[in-house]
């Protein structure tokens, strides 16, 4: 779905929406907000975004935006989640944003379309007593 680029998973990768409006940082393939709180990972060469609880919610593409279909199917939650990772060191402010280009009606800006999906726990997730 993104176009193919490269991150160096050992230096901070911004992730911003088509606002400009800085939202969370990339090191290490976690995803952490400005606080320093974990609140995702990213998953294999397509750039794969997920919440904390798993929940894949789109792509990260080379500009810091997370893209996805506006029809794509809602997988399951990953079973298997990576360990949580210690508090990192993080700049204290991002770089200016990239200039964004126009994603088309087929594609959406998950953080403009829903700023606080990092911040809710999944829907998918099973309530307790529950699985």
């Amino acid at each position: 779905m993104a176009r193919k680029f490269a991150v160096d998973p050992n230096k901070p990768f911004f992730i911003f929406d088509t606002a400009g409006d800085w939202h969370a940082t990339m090191l290490n393939w976690y995803i952490f907000d400005a606080r320093g709180d974990y609140i995702g990972f990213v998953r294999n060469a397509d750039y794969d975004v997920f919440t904390r609880s798993g929940e894949w919610i789109g792509n990260l593409f080379p500009d810091g935006r997370i893209i996805r279909n506006r029809n794509a199917d809602r997988p399951p939650l990953l079973k298997q989640l990576p360990p949580v990772p210690s508090k990192p060191k993080l700049p204290a402010r991002a770089p200016l944003p990239p200039i964004n280009g126009d994603l088309g009606y087929s594609r959406i800006d998950v953080l403009e379309w829903d700023p606080e999906i990092f911040k809710r726990l999944s829907d998918l997730v099973p309530d307790a007593g529950e699985e």
